[in-house]
């Protein structure tokens, strides 16, 4: 992009002293604050929820000029040219009121794309419904292993309207479904579409809304990468396969069978490139092996190649791909062994919080004794029991929506037994881990894959996972009369 199309940019996200109204006071929310304040513009913070931490908050952003208002917004404030949101629904009645009065609606991630200087680190972009944070975690270590300043940011932690204009020689941007739905110009040097499956569907209304907002990251991508595997991410990519299509970006799948031209794969136990190499038909390029993927389940293979394809669209070499694979430190709660008792593993997959997550978990063990159960948010159920139903050995349920997936396992796994732990208090874990115990066979891995979101019982999935860990090493201490046995 020109400069002259960088300093529209600005220009049209701010820099005159408009008034600017971030709707959310969460992290995102403070950063835009603070950026925009920085800038010279008016800026005045909507925030619903009202608390200790948020009030610490308003009062830090105060001494920088920035007002916040509590309570929930029916309409933007007098005066408002541009509103930021945070992630608030389309239906939400500030955003719909905002769209009557003509004021234009952005995301965090479009206001940081407007404003980043000329010449800044282009961006490797990639979405999912699950393996995000895992894929951008590998790829900023591929990067890095390459010798380059690389940052992971977005929904990854950071926030991207703060990365934009710090040090950097490449940023690593993981974008949620709601961060692509007002982020009508962001043009990724390269973008992936790891899987789509349904989630969210009460913020966007419908699986083709939701599937829509993951698309969005190909728009105006560089490089499309997608899962050759994955219906949906076939689907949304096909539109940007035209080679003959004036500036048509390049299109490059992954696969975890042998890859075709085109395309990275598997070849035996090897990670291997058909994309990025001179004679895609006739040479592949070695990347990693199977023993570099941790820790390794077919999904994390998946999220290996998409975020190698990353790095390769960027010049990464083949050797730093597999260096970056050995320097990745996976994230807590993401299929963690937390210990082996009486001959049973105890996997801590909590962050596995929607059907196609627990999926993809169940589906990296032979015989598992299932820990299910949370807020479905309206999920379906019936097709991840009915795949899993000959590697189940039993189930316990807790959760708000556990007799959902009692009634699944009832229709396609009806020979399983299963336990349902009642309760709503954290304490019920110790009972939980017990029954999967009493449950589960040598050789057999207890896996908590909830399905379903913690907030029914917990802070969050990190808060549910580290209770079952704690209840694992109570059990292994009862057993073996040693925490170290």
């Amino acid at each position: 992009m020109s400069t002259t199309e960088h300093d529209d940019s600005g220009r049209r996200a701010g820099g005159g002293g408009r008034m600017i109204c971030v709707a959310g006071l969460g992290v995102s929310g403070t950063a835009v604050a603070r950026v925009m304040a920085a800038r010279g513009e008016k800026v005045i913070v909507l925030e619903g929820r009202d608390g200790e931490r948020a009030r610490r908050t308003a009062a830090e952003l105060a001494g920088l000029g920035v007002e916040v208002r509590f309570g929930e917004p029916a309409e933007p404030p007098a005066g408002t040219s541009l509103i930021v949101t945070t992630g608030w629904p389309p239906h939400h009645p500030l955003i719909t009121a905002a769209a009557v009065a003509g004021i234009e609606v952005i995301g965090e991630v479009e206001l940081a794309w407007r404003i980043r200087p000329a010449g800044s680190a282009p961006w490797l972009a990639l979405t999912g419904t699950n393996g995000k944070t895992t894929a951008v975690r590998m790829l900023t270590a591929m990067l890095t292993a390459a010798g380059h300043r690389a940052l992971a940011v977005g929904n990854v932690g950071t926030p991207v309207v703060e990365a934009v204009t710090g040090p950097g020689d490449v940023l690593a941007v993981e974008l949620s479904s709601f961060q692509l739905h007002r982020s009508p110009s962001i043009a990724p040097l390269a973008a992936a579409v790891l899987n789509v499956a349904p989630d969210h569907l009460d913020w966007h209304g419908s699986m083709q809304e939701y599937a829509r907002a993951k698309g969005e990251i190909f728009a105006r991508a560089g490089t499309v990468v997608y899962n050759a595997d994955d219906e949906w991410a076939v689907r949304l990519a096909a539109p940007y396969g035209n080679a003959g299509r004036p500036k048509a970006p390049r299109h490059v799948g992954f696969t975890l069978d042998v890859p075709r031209p085109g395309q990275l794969g598997l070849v035996d136990d090897l990670l291997v490139d058909r994309a990025f190499v001179d004679d895609p038909v006739s040479n592949a390029e070695e990347l990693a092996s199977f023993a570099d993927v941790r820790p390794f389940a077919p999904h994390n293979v998946a999220n290996a190649l998409a975020a190698a394809a990353l790095a390769r669209a960027y010049g990464v070499p083949a050797a730093a791909v597999r260096r970056g694979l050995l320097d990745f430190v996976p994230d807590p709660h993401r299929i963690a062994h937390v210990a082996r008792v009486a001959e049973v593993d105890y996997v801590d997959d909590s962050k596995a919080t929607n059907p196609h997550a627990a999926a993809a978990s169940l589906a990296a063990y032979p015989s598992i004794v299932w820990v299910a159960g949370g807020q479905l948010k309206g999920a379906d159920v019936g097709e991840l029991v009915r795949r899993a139903a000959p590697r189940l050995r039993g189930a316990v349920l807790l959760g708000a929506d556990r007799e959902r997936i009692r009634e699944a396992l009832a229709r396609h796994a009806g020979n399983v037994p299963v336990v349902e732990v009642p309760g709503q208090d954290t304490g019920v874990m110790d009972r939980v881990v017990s029954e999967a115990a009493r449950l589960a066979a040598p050789g057999d891995t207890v896996l908590l894959a909830p399905a379903g979101a913690s907030l029914d019982m917990f802070s969050g999935y990190p808060a549910r996972g580290e209770a079952f860990a704690r209840a694992v090493h109570r059990l292994r201490e009862a057993q073996n009369g040693s925490p170290n046995a």
